[in-house]
């Protein structure tokens, strides 16, 4: 099966968050499971030094309204055999971020992501190479499947090409003025409430979930979530009309990068049926955080890793640390995101200093320490589409306390003194988060009970071989 992919983010070449992950996951998954899969890339300013590309000498015209801009084609490969196309154009795609600086959003990010998703779905005719399937994901390619409906109306190429478009994140979904839809190039029908428009403006996603043949997303619970008007971000009854052809598919964890058996970047490598080397890692990440010695482990350690945002349910979690600190406990972060949060906690870190301890920014190695040596890891989230971190923390025997969200009520299973890889609660307040907290630091003190809630979640398979055998299933239904 030929697997087309666009996208406007792949790690380790260009990064802002999750989707990254998942677009450098996913197709060496699928690759590995038979596929052939190309990848088609911005070539953003970040990739430059990252990866050795060949210039094809092909050039794409593309129509952008009255106008005709031209995209160079390069090529790469990356380590896992996958294929990868980059759209050069730098007047688009030079610049020092993906989408925009601490000011706020490039202006131009529509015109940007139009040219791309419209060079994208020219690049397989120009190759002389049809998709079997084309898969789009998030807004910034949402228009994939709406220009490959259009071209098989008017010509033969992509007539055996299906498309699936993924929604990520549909807090995000590329709205901006009308004045942009001409250079869409879209009959004036597509500007209208059963195509583009939405509240007098255009809206990106909504095209890819209107027009692709199979919808998915990031897990089975925000799959339904995203139908109600609650969390729907004002899409959910269209979301609600293509629900037969919506799946939701939980993202998986790389064990070749998040593995405690093999993991480069922890003091000491362990595993479910050995942990001494977790405790290892918890003695350095106590002395890495300046926070003063356990040997008899009678502290827990709740870990934080993540953006310091309201989405991550801070603003729940900071009104309860008093109260968490005196179970005793200790908490230690690493993030970054808005400069309210990032005060609170250089303040509580001073307030308390031996049991808070906090790292302003993103260190990948120091993420590894916490996931490895932490007790706990805390994830309040208002909503979750999928998540990550629990997975890692999963692997790693970090048991995850989550609210009941998107993946996380997926993937954590309350622990009932019988079975359950962690705690969960489920209104969004500071009392049901610490009550959870509570639970979960008495469930640490009792040592057979504490190994058993460890060894449910390190036995499980959160694969990514999984997830492609998903992905294939839908592919295949088309």
């Amino acid at each position: 099966m030929q697997i087309w992919m666009a996208a406007s983010e792949m790690a380790p070449y260009a990064k802002t968050g999750g989707l990254a992950d998942v677009i450098a996951d996913l197709p060496a998954a699928l690759a590995g499971a038979g596929a052939e899969v190309t990848c088609v890339l911005p070539f953003y300013r970040a990739i430059w030094e990252k990866i050795e590309v060949e210039d094809l000498g092909m050039d794409l015209s593309i129509e952008l309204g009255d106008r005709q801009v031209r995209a160079r084609i390069l090529q790469g490969k990356a380590d896992d055999g996958v294929r990868l196309f980059f759209i050069r154009r730098d007047e688009y795609f030079d610049r020092s971020s993906l989408y925009g600086t601490t000011r706020g959003d490039y202006d131009d990010n529509s015109e940007r992501f139009i040219f791309f998703s419209k060079a994208a779905c020219q690049l397989p005719r120009l190759l002389n190479q049809r998709p079997d399937i084309f898969h789009a994901h998030d807004w910034q390619t949402a228009l994939v499947p709406l220009f490959i409906k259009l071209e098989k109306q008017v010509s033969g190429f992509f007539s055996g090409t299906g498309t699936v478009f993924t929604i990520h994140n549909l807090a995000y979904q590329g709205t901006f003025w009308g004045l942009d839809f001409p250079m869409m190039n879209l009959p004036d029908e597509f500007y209208s409430p059963a195509g583009l428009e939405f509240y007098g403006n255009i809206n990106l996603m909504k095209a890819g979930i209107l027009f692709a043949d199979r919808l998915t997303t990031v897990s089975p619970t925000y799959a339904q979530e995203i139908q109600t008007q609650e969390s729907g971000c004002g899409l959910h009854e269209v979301i609600r009309s293509r629900a037969r052809d919506l799946h939701g598919i939980l993202n998986g964890v790389n064990r070749q990068k998040w593995d405690p058996a093999v993991d480069p970047l922890i003091p000491a490598q362990y595993s479910v049926n050995d942990l001494s080397g977790k405790w290892t890692c918890r003695k350095a990440l106590l002395e890495e955080m300046g926070l003063g010695a356990d040997p008899k482990r009678k502290l827990p350690i709740l870990g934080w890793v993540g953006r310091l945002a309201e989405q991550k349910g801070l603003d729940i979690l900071l009104p309860a640390m008093d109260s968490i600190v005196d179970l005793p406990a200790r908490v230690v972060f690493l993030g970054s995101g808005d400069d309210r949060y990032e005060q609170e906690l250089r303040e509580l870190e001073k307030r308390y200093p031996g049991s808070v301890a906090v790292r302003i920014g993103y260190d990948n190695r120091l993420a590894h320490l916490i996931e490895a040596g932490a007790d706990l890891f805390l994830m309040p989230s208002r909503f979750e589409p999928c998540g990550l971190n629990q997975l890692y923390s999963l692997v790693y025997g970090t048991v995850p306390i989550v609210r009941s969200t998107g993946g996380l009520a997926d993937t954590v299973r309350d622990w009932d003194g019988r079975s359950g890889n962690g705690f969960q609660f489920r209104g969004y307040d500071s009392p049901e988060l610490l009550e959870a907290v509570g639970r979960a630091v008495a469930a640490f003190h009792a040592p057979g009970e504490w190994a058993r809630i460890q060894a449910e979640g390190m036995r499980e398979d959160h694969s990514w071989d999984r997830v492609a055998a998903r992905y294939m299933e839908v592919y295949g239904g088309i």
